[in-house]
């Protein structure tokens, strides 16, 4: 079956909303399969219990529990499962939080079920920060005993609001966290059948005491009896913030008071507000406010880190020269990146062997030399982390003075505070490299551009090895002198896009996108492209776009046109209804060499490289401003020279791009100016 077509079936399948049905007891005698909102029914109507308060993050309500009065935050079972006493043999629980960062041995708690008189847990979900637990009180035998289910690689510890849906059925446990692949779980000790709840009751972030008690944003906290949820919540694009049900105190926004009433709801009182210079925020300014006056935003502390309530959103007004950046050489590309409390650094892959290439960290507002590395015509770097590993990936053009051709993987050592080599990986005029993590497996992807004169040859996938410590080859696909790999997700499917640029008599030929199935990727869709040296994806709300840059047209066996240079690079858009990706807008480009997608404030923009335009490399590159309808527009010129590569990035100080020269020694550092 073809790769499109087979995605066709599985989408159609994962979109179908069907529960799961499976042999044994059916619970339809104790409800009515209606979703049970345990939130909403811990939230008093008309106002909030004691101990709750509705914070609001990243567009989002929440509930913020107190961790002083774990008892006040419970209802009891019966409320909830009304017909009978029984908790459900088959469900899934679908839940939507904000988990702090905290301490990587705590543990806090989601929910409990528990009989008033037993410490032990009915029911039950815990997290640290990178695995879930889910607990259930087996009867199998006499006197019963705790089971844990227990879910790895599971990060929900970032500050980022997620949602997970955890499918129960006998002996099976799924759990699907933002609607990525699901993670399945099989144990001995099945769910019990007939599990009573009578006596029990819900507590919400505890287990009765103060020990564990979350300390993030509840959104969502819903029971679905006799059915997998995953359907009915991974519909859309925007998984995380799916609802089934949640308070309606977390939905709309309160009306202002009529008359002498009060707030139906209020957010907060005895508010204190900080003015000034940023304060310091640890325990003691929790849940204090603070107005930054310069930035028209009010922030709050949540003991650690000033979190964004109400800012407003900065517009860009014009761009200006910030640093003149001299470089080893001609700079054929940058990647910028942070390494954990060093901060930002930006490696440039410079042309010429002796000195090779460099490491600038961002020191005072501005990039200053950290180490030289010696590199082979670098064409590009990739930084890209293992765990607590942390790797750059170069790719060589040229052999090393003995003749050998490899790019090399360096790794930071934390002794040394500096990148040292660590694995060679035979290449062929390697161009580009790609790092993406499927399932939780690490790869890295080279893009070979010739073999001596032949274009024709295979780029390679590489998969981590946890056992040895290495990259090993998993998988190569055939390329057309390719210059560049893109990696991306859309829901639980990844896909990697390469850039064809020539197959040995013509530049118009076909760029690939291929979709990972069954363990490898296969082809997925063919785009005719002039030259591509660059794909750039992004989103746009819900919306997922492509855009490819077209560097010149050139085919041996047709008459030549006019200007090789001046092409029209193109932007494509996902069609989900189609399958595939749908030519969307065509924007005149003068041998475009990379694309680099930013955003400021609320507004989107792309930055195109134009390196020449068949009489000069004096070129200027364009900021395109999303428009809406009417596509992206052109907002800004930049003159630049021989431009190759563009990176977007933000400090401290600003928000910043870079470009890098491949005809000058001299990169440069622009700083976007908001109003």
């Amino acid at each position: 079956m073809a790769a499109p077509l087979l995605l066709w079936v599985v989408l159609l399948r994962w979109a179908s909303g069907g529960g799961f049905t499976r042999a044994g007891r059916t619970w339809q005698h104790c409800t009515d399969l209606r979703p049970l909102d345990v939130l909403s029914e811990a939230v008093p109507p008309g106002a909030l219990a004691r101990g709750m308060r509705v914070l609001q993050v990243q567009g989002l309500r929440g509930l913020q529990l107190s961790a002083s009065r774990p008892r006040a935050l419970a209802f009891p079972a019966s409320r909830l499962f009304i017909h009978c006493d029984r908790f459900p043999e088959e469900f899934s629980i679908i839940v939507t939080l904000r988990a702090l960062r905290r301490p990587a041995k705590r543990n806090e708690y989601i929910f409990t079920l528990m009989v008033e008189e037993s410490p032990g847990v009915l029911v039950g979900m815990r997290y640290a920060p990178d695995k879930l637990h889910f607990m259930f009180w087996s009867q199998e035998r006499a006197g019963g005993w705790q089971s844990r289910v227990t879910f790895p690689n599971v990060s929900l510890s970032d500050s980022r609001w997620h949602t997970l849906v955890l499918a129960v059925s006998g002996q099976s446990f799924s759990l699907t966290v933002d609607c990525s692949v699901p993670k399945d779980v099989v144990v001995e000790t099945p769910f019990p059948a007939a599990l009573s709840v009578r006596r029990a009751s819900f507590y919400l972030g505890n287990r009765r005491r103060r020990k564990g008690v979350f300390t993030g944003l509840l959104r969502q906290l819903v029971l679905l009896p006799g059915a997998d949820a995953t359907p009915r919540m991974c519909h859309g694009l925007n998984f995380k913030v799916a609802t089934l049900s949640v308070p309606s105190v977390l939905q709309d926004v309160p009306a202002k008071a009529v008359s002498n009433e009060v707030l139906k709801y209020p957010y907060e009182t005895d508010m204190k507000v900080t003015l000034g210079a940023r304060p310091r925020c640890s325990k003691q300014e929790k849940a204090q406010f603070w107005f930054n006056a310069s930035r028209r935003g009010l922030y709050l502390c949540n003991g650690s880190t000033w979190l964004s309530m109400l800012e407003v959103q900065p517009r860009l007004d014009y761009v200006e020269e910030h640093q003149k950046l001299v470089t080893n050489s001609e700079t054929m590309g940058v990647e910028v990146f942070t390494i954990p409390r060093l901060g930002l650094f930006a490696a440039t892959a410079n042309r010429l062997t002796p000195p090779g290439s460099a490491i600038y960290r961002w020191t005072d507002g501005k990039f200053v030399h950290y180490q030289n590395i010696p590199t082979h015509q670098a064409q590009s770097w990739k930084y890209f982390t293992i765990g607590k590993k942390i790797f750059l990936a170069v790719a060589n053009f040229e052999q090393n003075e003995r003749g050998q051709e490899f790019s090399v993987i360096f790794k930071w050592s934390r002794r040394k505070a500096k990148f040292l080599a660590y694995q060679r990986i035979s290449t062929h005029s390697a161009r580009d490299w790609e790092a993406f993590v499927i399932q939780g497996e690490a790869f890295l992807a080279v893009v070979n551009h010739r073999e001596g004169n032949n274009h024709n040859i295979d780029s390679v996938i590489y998969r981590w090895n946890p056992r040895t410590g290495l990259f090993e080859t998993n998988q190569t696909i055939p390329t057309s002198g390719a210059y560049d790999w893109e990696f991306f997700t859309i829901g639980p499917y990844s896909f990697l896009a390469v850039a064809n640029t020539f197959n040995g008599t013509s530049t118009r030929i076909y760029s690939h996108i291929y979709i990972w199935l069954r363990g490898s990727f296969q082809l997925f869709q063919s785009i005719l492209t002039f030259g591509a040296a660059d794909w750039e994806v992004f989103h746009i709300g819900d919306r997922v776009f492509l855009a490819v840059a077209n560097s010149h047209s050139y085919d041996s066996g047709m008459p030549a046109p006019s200007n090789f240079y001046a092409i029209n690079s193109s932007i494509y858009e996902l069609n989900v209804t189609a399958q595939m990706f749908v030519k969307f807008q065509d924007l005149l480009t003068y041998s475009a060499l990379d694309w680099e997608f930013f955003s400021v404030g609320d507004d989107s923009f792309l930055v195109v490289a134009n390196s020449f335009d068949g009489f000069t490399f004096s070129v200027n590159s364009i900021i395109y401003r999303w428009q809406g309808y009417e596509g992206f527009v052109a907002a800004h010129q930049l003159p630049t020279v021989g431009c190759r590569d563009w990176e977007a990035f933000h400090t401290a100080e600003g928000s910043f791009l870079l470009y890098s020269s491949a005809r000058e020694p001299l990169s440069k550092v622009l700083r976007l100016k908001t109003t």
